[in-house]
């Protein structure tokens, strides 16, 4: 009785996964269906290198939103990565037990935020904010407010999976590292830290994958404009102060009155977005291989 059982549950887990792989296999191939006609027509050259996206004059270039998604992705990463670990690691190396009931459900609450909520936060709070910054046609929507708005919403995703994968970790190497004179935050840096360094990675990916894919906030703060970001002024930093779209957000601004070629070219809009999260992820799995070898 007790095989039978073990046996039956390992079919049910089995079946799950290959569920749940057939289903993103389904959505892959639908939207890959529906973008034939673009590849077809338009070209796979035109569609990637191309820059300019007017389809009323049957221009389909996407680069300057693939730029502008690795941009603002590139920048949230930049801003939130070091809150985020920072905050795993205070949680769970640091802080008391008090303090830990309080900041835990706080970022569990972040998570649960809907992402129209953040975008009326960054066009009310923190486009005015970039507003002040000294620099010609800088309306604080752009690639900064994006970034700012995205940093926040990754961080309770990638704290929550750093701060699992810390505490993962065995006891004994931290009590071995204590035992052989090394202070706390020794311990943490270089044992502890590289030790969960795959379940951090993780983290990052999945960070990764959620700025990738939100759309909301990202209409509301980042302005829009399908160009590719460049410097205001003679200041190169100035770029993250340009305007820009992003490959989710053509898709939701478009597509509910696209039809035709222009319908499809939004469909390969969403193959490109699917192969830069599965470049991600291979480059990660990638790096964690060559760390292990």
């Amino acid at each position: 009785m007790r095989k039978f059982v073990d046996r039956g549950v390992q079919y049910v887990l089995f079946l799950s996964a290959m569920g749940a792989i057939f289903i993103v296999f389904l959505i892959l191939f639908f939207t890959a269906r529906e973008s034939i006609q673009a590849f077809r027509e338009i070209g796979m050259a035109d569609l990637l290198i191309g820059t300019v996206w007017r389809p009323g004059q049957g221009s389909f270039g996407i680069l300057a939103m693939i730029i502008g998604s690795v941009l603002v992705t590139l920048g949230a990463i930049i801003l939130g990565l070091p809150l985020a670990v920072g905050g795993a690691i205070f949680l769970a190396e640091v802080a008391p037990n008090w303090m830990r009931e309080i900041v835990r459900p706080a970022l569990e609450l972040l998570a649960g935020i809907p992402s129209v909520v953040y975008g009326l936060f960054g066009m009310v709070v923190l486009v005015p904010l970039v507003r002040q910054i000294p620099a010609s046609r800088n309306t604080g929507f752009g690639l900064l407010s994006a970034s700012m708005v995205l940093a926040v919403m990754i961080l309770p995703t990638i704290t929550n999976i750093a701060e699992d994968a810390i505490r993962a970790v065995p006891r004994q190497y931290k009590e071995g590292s204590l035992a052989l004179g090394a202070t706390h935050w020794q311990t943490i840096v270089r044992v502890i830290i590289p030790a969960a360094r795959s379940g951090i990675v993780a983290a990052i990916i999945l960070g990764v994958g959620r700025a990738l894919g939100e759309t909301m906030a990202m209409i509301m703060v980042i302005g829009n404009s399908v160009i590719v970001p460049q410097p205001l002024n003679d200041n190169p930093l100035t770029i993250v102060l340009s305007q820009a779209r992003t490959l989710t957000g053509n898709i939701a601004v478009e597509i509910a009155y696209a039809t035709g070629l222009h319908e499809s070219a939004i469909f390969a809009t969403g193959v490109v977005l699917f192969v830069l999260i599965i470049i991600v992820n291979s480059s990660a799995r990638l790096l964690m291989r060559g760390e292990a070898t």
